[in-house]
């Protein structure tokens, strides 16, 4: 047998010829190749764990921006929405109050109780925390819509104050008589946990005076809250100069001291605010029309329980809201609860009113009420909320 040359594959002579592996001609080299063979992950591909993680893609980067876009599009859209809203209402606003039905919009009514469908009311006036002279707030509102409303057959005055200023509380028992002389309706009041001084004094309209049980009442009298802040100046360096066309046009300033003149003008202010507050219960009281020296030993500035009051003719009975709307109800003659129904009435602010805070009828201590009862001026007002030294 001859040597086989190298790369010749070897024929087995035992073996048929047609079951020998035949050999294979070589191919010839057209420039492709056989692929590698697979492998999971091509070594060009694979991560090194150790080599910092990827950037973003661009894809995500711009996902991201839309995102914020859309986000800001969406809060301008929004202040577009609110800003148009308010500046319709406010529009509104100014086109009611000069055709004249602002009034009628600026307070709304809440049911309370009887049938909700009946034509004729009850209703329940509030004057609640101190007192302020405020010709268009919420107090003089609710008492233009009661005596606007002809269906309106009796009114029940809910009292809920310590007092206030002697002007404020003079115009509004004045608004509240001016009310019942025009409807010719019956006006009962219900006082709540306070009802002293001013608050007694718009309380004098009423054609009968419940309080209760625990309802603290009187301190009939005129107080003026003064200061004398001259020492503290001196003491920090500070010398005021007041420069007035009288000598008594600074009357009252708290940068000096009172002279005993200035002393005597304010008392005289004192005793005639006073004489009208006397004479404005005897109006209301007749027992006291007839016996004024009877009212002169209870206007002390006292303050008297509801029990003390009772018995000393300052009220007429002890008892809660609901007594009070039951003896309206029958003053009025609408004896059957199906007859009428009982509301109050609350503020309705406009969008202004809402953006700008506007004061709540029943604020104690807003910036209005702060500056009304640090002014120098004359108070009808318990004064455990007036800063005085208790001295008459």
């Amino acid at each position: 047998m001859s040597e086989n040359t190298p790369g010749t594959p070897q024929i087995d002579p035992n073996v048929p010829p047609f079951t020998q592996a035949q050999p294979v001609p070589p191919r010839p080299d057209t420039g492709f190749h056989s692929p590698p063979p697979y492998q999971p992950f091509p070594p060009s591909y694979q991560r090194n764990p150790h080599s910092p993680p990827s950037s973003s893609s661009g894809c995500g980067k711009a996902a991201v921006l839309g995102c914020v876009v859309l986000f800001v599009l969406g809060i301008v859209g929004v202040c577009l929405l609110v800003g148009t809203v308010f500046l319709f209402s406010v529009a509104t606003d100014a086109f009611d109050e000069i055709i004249g039905e602002k009034e009628e919009k600026t307070v709304s009514e809440k049911f309370v109780s009887g049938n909700r469908n009946a034509d004729k009311k009850i209703v329940i006036l509030t004057i609640e925390g101190v007192i302020t002279n405020e010709a268009d707030g919420f107090i003089a509102k609710q008492i233009r819509r009661a005596q606007s409303d002809t269906n309106v057959k009796a009114v029940v005055l809910r009292v809920e104050s310590p007092g206030g200023t002697m002007s404020g509380s003079d115009y509004y028992l004045h608004l509240l008589k001016q009310m019942k002389a025009k409807r010719k309706i019956p006006l009962v009041v219900s006082m709540g946990s306070i009802a002293a001084s001013g608050g007694y004094y718009v309380s004098m309209a009423g054609d009968e005076i419940y309080a209760e049980p625990s309802t603290i009442t009187g301190s009939i009298g005129v107080i003026a809250s003064l200061f004398n802040a001259s020492d503290l100046f001196k003491m920090i360096g500070i010398e005021p100069n007041l420069i007035t066309s009288g000598r008594h046009k600074a009357m009252g300033s708290f940068t000096k001291p009172m002279s005993e003149e200035e002393r005597a003008i304010w008392q005289q202010l004192i005793d005639d605010n006073f004489a009208r507050f006397k004479q404005i219960i005897r109006e209301g009281r007749e027992d006291f029309e007839k016996a004024p020296e009877e009212l002169d030993k209870l206007a002390t500035g006292q303050i008297y329980t509801a029990n003390e009051a009772v018995a000393n003719k300052l009220i007429d009975k002890i008892g809660y809201l609901d007594d009070a709307v039951e003896q309206a109800g029958k003053r009025a003659t609408l004896d059957e609860e199906d007859d009428y129904k009982v509301i109050r009435y609350t503020p309705k602010l406009s969008a202004l009113d809402t953006l700008l805070e506007a004061r709540s009828p029943n604020k104690l201590l807003s910036t209005k009420t702060v500056s009304e009862i640090t002014t120098p001026k004359i108070y009808l007002m318990y004064p455990y909320v007036l800063p005085a030294d208790g001295t008459e």
